[in-house]
């Protein structure tokens, strides 16, 4: 399967035709849960926007990127077990290092590094199951290390060049989500989708990762160097 055959089932009634659908719904939900807080608490939060603004988009923004890939994953269950294996560090590490990153950014290294870890851990343990207990593995491996290693990057950066790194990394991460859409469509194209979900998945978990994600970045705990 060439990459424009992947490509072209973005567009097709498939497990890859909903990605595109599933990344609108998750930004959607996000921005509306996110305007919905903003009207009712975040507005009385001094310089919220300057403070917490630019971080806050691109940690959503990746979930969006990180939803549509569990999805596809859900949607085929079982893998061999080197793609298993593939599916569960992928996933463990893109939805660690990200959120630590970010979080690192605004609330230093501890809350942004055990935050990513634990959701990676959660993600790619959840994912890497597809293959059994060697992508289990793969998965809660990936994310404990990448929190560590995102919220840590981010740190080092503080001083220099913060942001323009930000969006580097997100532009790398998704480029390797997109690598892993592609290698799914390859190696299980041929299969029948096992599972035919609707965007309810979607939804829950944009809701709960926005309202989660942002009440972490605002209220929780900081690092002396943010106070």
């Amino acid at each position: 399967m060439s990459f424009k055959q992947f490509i072209k089932a973005l567009n097709e009634k498939s497990t890859e035709g909903d990605l595109i659908k599933t990344i609108a719904y998750s930004i959607f939900t996000s921005a509306l849960t996110i305007a919905i807080l903003y009207f009712l608490i975040l507005k009385n939060i001094e310089s919220f926007i300057p403070k917490y603004g630019f971080n806050l988009f691109f940690i959503l923004l990746s979930y969006s990127l990180i939803i549509p890939a569990i999805k596809q994953v859900r949607s085929y269950k079982e893998f061999p077990c080197m793609s298993g294996m593939m599916v569960g560090m992928t996933l463990g590490m893109i939805s660690s290092f990200l959120p630590g990153f970010y979080l690192a950014s605004t609330n230093g290294m501890f809350v942004g590094g055990f935050f990513g870890s634990l959701l990676g851990m959660i993600i790619g343990g959840w994912n890497g199951k597809c293959c059994g207990i060697m992508g289990l593995m793969e998965g809660i491996m990936a994310g404990f290390m990448g929190g560590l290693m995102g919220a840590m990057t981010a740190f080092m950066l503080l001083n220099d060049h913060l942001k323009i790194a930000a969006i580097i990394v997100f532009a790398v991460c998704s480029i390797i989500i997109i690598s892993l859409n592609y290698m799914i469509f390859k190696e299980s194209s041929h299969l029948e989708r096992k599972e035919k979900e609707t965007q309810l998945l979607t939804i829950t978990l944009s809701f709960l990762l926005t309202i989660i994600t942002a009440w972490v970045m605002i209220f929780g705990p900081r690092s002396e160097i943010f106070n």
